[in-house]
């Protein structure tokens, strides 16, 4: 009998993850939504912009079986080529297939036809999923003027970062062994006037 109540425990414990493996998708869909509401550069939200006639040219290409050049994903990724009026659309790089650090490293590692498809998966990631996304704070087309100033405006913010950064390793490295001495001298003395004053 205790061996049939202590199979009946176990059936029971594995059942209690299943309903919550369950609701996980939407746990997860919320907080990828909340983070990308706040705007959070963690991997949740993963928002980068592309040309969209560019993207257009690649689709068409890989559907027909063309080849795919380094130009082609210069065109789509970077817009300092581009008219300022030309339209850039959010894709999102969750959908990509792969992490990387920036697109120079996407073509390196999967040729400029591996890039272009996953430029192509993250717009198709978008369009999925950007519904669940509050509307006034859905990413939504820009020109490549206001793309360039977003990337201009973020090398300036990873520039400071760095650099303060830099900074305080630099006063750990002078100042840590001394102040650590001093700290060591001060916490004896209370103790010590402590002592005395109990007495």
């Amino acid at each position: 009998d205790d061996e049939g109540g202590l199979k009946g425990a176990n059936l029971g414990s594995l059942a209690v993850p299943l309903p919550l493996a369950a609701k996980m998708p939407e746990e997860q869909k919320a907080a990828e939504a909340e983070a990308a509401a706040n705007g959070s550069a963690d991997d949740e939200g993963d928002y980068f912009y592309v040309c969209k006639k560019a993207l257009d040219t690649v689709r068409e290409k890989l559907k027909k079986g063309e080849e795919v050049t380094q130009a082609d994903v210069e065109v789509l990724a970077f817009p300092e080529g581009l008219a300022d009026t030309e339209l850039m659309v959010p894709v999102d790089m969750r959908g990509a297939g792969g992490d990387f650090e920036d697109v120079e490293q996407m073509v390196e590692k999967l040729g400029p036809k591996g890039a272009a498809e996953a430029f192509v998966k993250a717009a198709d990631h978008f369009e999925k999923t950007k519904d669940s996304l509050p509307e006034d704070e859905r990413p939504k087309p820009m020109t490549a003027t206001e793309w360039k100033a977003v990337l201009e405006e973020e090398d300036d913010m990873e520039g400071e970062e760095e650099e303060l950064l830099e900074g305080e390793e630099e006063e750990l490295g002078e100042d840590g062994e001394e102040e650590g001495g001093e700290e060591d001298k001060g916490a004896d003395e209370p103790a010590a006037k402590k002592a005395k004053t109990t007495e």
